[in-house]
């Protein structure tokens, strides 16, 4: 009879520092590997902390509590399975970022991670030591290789595993989605099957945490890249996997293979499932924005009604003698259709007020945009007023375009505890709002249909400041500007190579120059979920203050 080995994948959502619950969900998966015959249950890395701690473990009491919850947990661990799960280690010889294996209520192994990832969001070296390569650990039958996370991107790992007698690799991660981030999770994980001829198990966590979302999509590879089990991506899901050893070793068997999502819906999923935790994981459950009528904050509110129902979303018109009636009857549109509540709140007083405070000091000057940023400051007092007074998380609704080159106010639009649409170019923008009107998935609460009006995606965008204001009065079209923007951000090319690709010198100079200036206020900027290689935050780090430009 041939061997068989059972593994339980537990892809779970985690919180950092909820150590008592994180290790509550990682019993009740391991119960349900034991009731299932599972001969272990594994889950993500650093899933009793959450992940990423970020300074938090540099804390001698933080990595304290942690290390006292693993013999806690180790202890709860009796009859039955084996269960991995990561959390920090420290001794005297460093500090770890570590894979526990518990089994008869105590440590029976413990892997520490040797490459730590320095680059894209991880700044791991700050954080951790670099721990020697494990050798494999036996659980029943089976010899189990456990390259953490990044130690899987190397191929050094792996072989020696391999070499010292592994026969199939458990790699925990906590990888953050970004776009096409599975293809290359796949096309990373095939090279190390290829080179070590062992099947792979790769486990990722699920979940938002500040700005990052972690898309779970876990799969098992067996020899020659054979793809034998896919998991969803961006749901909590258990997985139980059979491994049967025969003549060419360990193979796993046949199992589950979750049809993946395409980039926009995965786009999608990732904005509403980083809103709802980081509202959740913060303790709201509640929203309040400034429905203008314009298309970035219709977005934003069906991404929160999809994300937390339309009950739980309040809608604000804040409009001004600039507001057109179209603006005001497609936010009633959209209400309607959504079902969620709209106020009005004029601004003219308010306005009026504060203009008449200021006219002996702005006596003899003309108005410019510092009338229209008061307009903007004082919706962001309005609505901030909302939030405390009823307990709704402000949602700021800039998409990257314009957080990108400071088309938005300081204290005025950009006011919110959280902004959906920061890593979301405008151009995505329309397409993502076609995409939701004919698209709709049970995990969306929102009513399915066509949601968004086609008149609010079809308009000219405007801010609508002043008379017949119009975005491009001030910026390039929206499609040359994200080209732009792109190349400068995304691709980091140089001023030469963005115009021998075809676009203007002088409109490439001026983005340039307003993305560079605009780096004070991404700098207080509410946070938002990364989709691209680039988010404004631990993606792309620049000085406030900086003289140098692009001179060839």
């Amino acid at each position: 009879m041939a061997d068989k080995f059972r593994l339980t994948l537990a892809q779970l959502n985690a919180t950092v520092g909820a150590f008592a619950a994180n290790a509550d969900k990682a019993l009740a998966a391991w119960a349900q590997g034991r009731a299932a015959g599972a001969d272990m249950v594994a889950l993500p890395e650093m899933f009793l902390t959450g992940y990423q701690t970020q300074d938090l473990v540099l804390k001698p009491a933080f990595v304290a509590d942690a290390m006292a919850a693993i013999d806690t947990l180790a202890a709860q661990i009796t009859d039955g399975p084996a269960l991995g799960i990561g959390a920090p280690y420290w001794d005297e010889t460093g500090h770890y970022n570590a894979y526990y294996v518990l089994q008869n209520s105590r440590v029976v192994a413990r892997l520490l991670k040797h490459h730590l990832p320095h680059d894209d969001v991880f700044d791991e070296m700050r954080l951790f030591d670099s721990g020697p390569i494990s050798g494999p650990y036996r659980i029943g039958p089976l010899r189990i290789g456990t390259p953490v996370c990044e130690d899987a991107w190397h191929p050094d790992v792996a072989e020696t595993l391999a070499e010292t007698g592994a026969e199939i690799l458990l790699v925990p991660n906590g990888s953050p989605y970004r776009r096409g981030k599975l293809d290359l999770r796949m096309n990373v994980t095939v090279a190390r099957v290829v080179e070590t001829g062992l099947p792979l198990v790769y486990l990722n966590m699920v979940g938002g945490q500040d700005d990052q979302l972690f898309d779970g999509a876990s799969f098992v590879l067996n020899p020659h890249g054979e793809l034998a089990v896919q998991m969803a991506a961006f749901d909590e899901q258990i997985e139980h996997v059979d491994f049967e050893r025969g003549p060419d070793g360990w193979r796993a068997l046949p199992g589950g293979c979750v049809a993946q999502p395409d980039d926009w819906e995965q786009d999608y999923r990732a904005m509403v499932m980083g809103l709802h935790d980081y509202l959740a994981k913060s303790g709201f459950s509640k929203v309040v924005l400034g429905l203008s009528g314009g298309i970035d904050s219709a977005l934003v509110a069906v991404i929160a009604a999809d994300a937390l129902g339309p009950d739980n979303v309040h809608c604000v018109m804040l409009p001004s003698e600039y507001t057109s009636q179209g603006s005001l009857d497609d936010a009633a549109d959209i209400a309607t259709r959504l079902g969620a509540r709209l106020d009005t709140v004029s601004i003219e007083g308010a306005r009026d007020a504060v203009e008449g405070a200021l006219a002996h000091l702005m006596v003899g000057t003309k108005p410019d945009v510092t009338e229209e940023n008061i307009q903007s400051r004082l919706r962001g007092v309005m609505l901030m007023a909302l939030s405390n007074k009823f307990g709704a998380m402000l949602l700021t609704t800039g998409n990257k375009s314009e957080v990108a080159v400071g088309y938005c106010t300081i204290y005025g639009d950009m006011s919110g505890g959280y902004n959906p649409l920061k890593d979301l170019y405008k151009t995505r923008v329309f397409e993502t709002c076609r995409w939701r009107n004919a698209n709709h998935r049970p995990w969306m609460h929102a009513p399915a249909g066509e949601i968004i009006p086609p008149a609010i995606i079809d308009k000219p965008p405007s801010a609508e400041l002043r008379p017949d204001q119009k975005d491009q009065d001030s910026l390039p079209p929206y499609e040359v500007l994200d080209a732009i923007l792109e190349r400068l951000v995304e691709g980091d090319q140089s001023v030469a190579e963005i115009v021998a690709a075809g676009f203007d010198r002088a409109t490439v100079k001026r983005i340039e120059h307003l993305l560079y200036i605009s780096e004070w206020k991404r700098f207080q900027s509410a946070p938002g979920p990364r989709l691209t290689t680039r988010a404004f935050w631990l993606d792309r780090r620049y000085p406030m203050v900086n003289r140098w430009r692009d001179q060839r």
